[in-house]
Formats: structure tokens, C-alpha cells, sequence
């Protein structure tokens, strides 16, 4: 892999739409490079026999049991309501 000079740090900042100086340029190559350099060692890893894993901790989350309700509490819903009209919360109107 070929090393990431200022410009090319410049390029991607532009396309991130990150505003970079010279300065803060000259110092994100290096650190660049040394991300890159360290992904290249993560490829030399052999992984042949691992399964992948959907997560790093096998848990089984507890699931609860599937109730349907019939749902008719409106009024103890609207019960806190500062004013109500024919089943509604009534609100100011906010467009003119």
C-alpha cells in the first residue's frame, strides 16, 4: 500500500467536507499511514478456522410472552390531559 502524503490527506478532508490546515495536514499523514499499517497487520491474521460471530458474548435475551390487548383506555389516558374535546387532546393552534 502506498503511503498517504499531505495531499492526499487534503483530498480526503475535502470529500469529508473537513476544513484542514497545512499544519494539521503535515500531522495527520503520519498518523494515517500508522492506521494503515495497522489494518495491513490485521490481514495477516489467520482466520480460517474461526467462525464468524454475531457477537462477541453468546446471550440468550429473555423474551416475554406475546398479549394483545384490547386497548380501550382513552379515558384514563386523556384523564391527565389539560383539555379534552370528544375523545382528543385539544392544543393552540401553531400555523396561522
Amino acid at each position: 500500500m502506498s503511503a498517504i502524503d499531505i495531499e492526499t490527506v487534503k483530498k480526503v478532508a475535502r470529500l469529508s467536507r473537513i476544513r484542514v490546515t497545512d499544519e494539521e495536514a503535515e500531522k495527520l499523514a503520519p498518523e494515517l499511514n500508522g492506521i494503515l499499517t495497522w489494518v495491513e497487520q490485521l490481514g495477516e491474521v489467520d482466520t480460517d478456522n474461526v467462525e464468524p460471530l454475531p457477537s462477541s458474548a453468546e446471550i440468550t435475551l429473555p423474551q416475554r410472552t406475546d398479549l394483545q390487548t384490547d386497548g380501550d383506555c382513552q379515558d384514563d389516558i386523556l384523564a391527565n390531559a389539560p383539555e379534552t374535546l370528544e375523545g382528543f387532546y385539544v392544543v393552540p393552534k401553531v400555523v396561522e
